[in-house]
């Protein structure tokens, strides 16, 4: 297996400090394409989730004292899985090569004749105070910065030379120093810091768990036990520290502070969860279902060979939109079949669904469900009409008889069906996630949503979630599992998103 061409290859991959939107580009372009990802535990939750569906998943993460898979082992693991022709990625918390031994792993590579790539990250020494409104260099206040690992090593003692440190008058910050910060505190004043120096101690920076505790270096280890700080955390010491109570930025965003996770099927979920972040939360996407096209096709050649015969097109769902119109580039048919059509949607995500077709709706009704778009049918004076109604195989069964009895001759075509998501295919355990508290909300548009989330979170004690809703058939088949209930006032992405900012209200 020595030669290039008869295996796969290695790309050392840092992850960032957290937060998903932090990642560069060549880092996304890599993971999308990666076969195995071997990551660290560091590496966001978020980051897992997006990018390792359909990929094997190796969790090799380290804590503090506890490390389960010995990095002699995570060496061989890259080079076995490259050998079997595998484009792997190596994802480390922060920079590759910050205090993370990617020098080591790239060495055993070299000597396997593995080819690799680096691909650098954004490091949490500059990201994290700057998300906390600490910016590491400042000309009135420190023009050096010195970054030290606090973490010794088991059984080892620490080689800081804090006199030297303290002599050069930057910005220090410790990085994995939370169990030794009492001892790092008392080396820099033992070495002539003066114990007032501004200094901080900054958990889980850029993510939902982001925390500053603001102290001097004399009474900054007891502040930090006093507010229960805990790992992953760096330590700021300097006099930019200062600027933290003026610069802080990430805590003004409406949405910071909370975890929020998105159900929708992936390819609807992208615009809410961009939402969400470009507002400060942390997004966790586990889509529940998947939306298959049906592929009946003698029915839709049917459908398709007589398009012209139905007066009214009524969509009941943004897949529903979406799939119509792949099917007719698949029967060489373009918008100008359609033109003698008339068209009804059931709400705003339809409409726009619609609208990038490059079609207006006819028909919207205000309230976004079955019954009311029927009852905004049957106003346009349908009876005689034909109407074609493509959606999913298992709808609602509200709408149908409505127009019928109105007089129209319907069509209920199903173009595609909903389908639950494997839960072996979820890289995270959501059961671990709503037990441990750890998510603020969970966001469904669609009953199918709450079921699909069910079965993949398996035996858990759903009480403990909060749920925003987007109806109330949504909101009854959460509560059938004891989750606690928030509805939208609409059924729009809108309203959705004003719904969690009233529910941060309550929190």
């Amino acid at each position: 297996m020595g030669s290039e061409n008869m295996c796969g290859k290695v790309w050392l991959v840092g992850a960032g400090p957290g937060d998903e939107e932090l990642l560069t580009i060549k880092a996304e372009n890599v993971l999308w394409k990666a076969d195995v990802l071997v990551y660290d535990h560091l590496v966001g939750k978020n980051i897992v989730m997006k990018f390792g569906v359909g990929k094997k998943l190796i969790n090799v993460g380290k804590t503090a004292g506890n490390h389960p898979i010995p990095q002699e082992k995570i060496n061989r693991i890259l080079v076995e899985e490259a050998e079997k022709g595998k484009k792997v990625v190596r994802l480390k918390g922060g920079d590759p090569f910050l205090f993370g031994r990617g020098g080591e792993e790239l060495m055993e590579l070299v000597r396997h004749h593995i080819p690799f790539e680096v691909v650098p990250g954004v490091t949490s020494p500059l990201s994290v105070p700057a998300y906390n409104g600490i910016p590491v260099t400042h000309r009135d206040y420190a023009s050096s910065l010195h970054i030290v690992t606090g973490h010794a090593g088991k059984g080892r003692q620490s080689s800081i030379n804090y006199k030297a440190l303290v002599e050069t008058g930057g910005t220090l910050v410790f990085l994995m120093g939370v169990t030794a910060l009492e001892a790092i505190m008392r080396g820099l004043i033992e070495a002539g810091m003066n114990p007032d120096m501004p200094s901080a101690i900054l958990q889980e920076g850029t993510t939902a768990g982001q925390k500053r505790v603001a102290a001097t270096v004399g009474t900054l280890a007891k502040a930090a036990s006093e507010s229960d700080v805990r790992p992953p955390a760096l330590i700021v010491v300097g006099e930019v520290c200062r600027l933290a109570e003026k610069l802080f930025w990430y805590e003004k965003l409406p949405f910071m502070g909370m975890r929020i996770l998105l159900t929708r099927p992936k390819e609807l979920i992208s615009v809410m969860a961009e939402r969400l972040r470009s507002q400060g939360a942390e997004v966790l996407e586990i889509p529940s279902i998947e939306v298959i096209p049906e592929k009946n096709k003698r029915l839709l050649e049917a459908c398709f060979n007589s398009i012209k015969i139905y007066d009214w097109i009524v969509f009941t769902s943004q897949a529903g939109v979406r799939i119509f119109f792949e099917r007719m580039k698949e029967y060489r048919m373009d918008i100008r079949d359609l033109y003698h059509a008339r068209f009804a949607v059931i709400g705003e995500g339809t409409k726009k669904a619609l609208e990038s077709c490059g079609i207006f709706p006819d028909v919207m009704p205000e309230v976004y469900d079955g019954v009311s778009l029927g009852k905004a049918m049957t106003a346009q004076n349908i009876e005689d009409k034909k109407i074609l109604l493509p959606r999913a195989e298992k709808a609602n069964q509200e709408l149908v008889p409505i127009l019928e009895e109105a007089g129209a001759s319907v069509l209920d075509l199903p173009v595609y069906r909903t389908v639950y998501r494997d839960p072996s295919n979820i890289p995270i355990s959501i059961r671990d996630e709503i037990e441990n508290r750890r998510i603020t909300c969970a966001v469904f548009t669609s009953s199918s949503t709450v079921e699909g989330f069910a079965r993949a979170a398996g035996q858990t004690d759903f009480s403990k979630l909060k749920a925003a809703c987007i109806g109330q058939r949504t909101a009854d088949t959460a509560r059938k599992y004891g989750m606690e209930c928030y509805i939208s006032e609409k059924a729009t992405i809108d309203s959705l998103i004003e719904l969690i900012e009233r529910m941060k209200t309550e929190l």
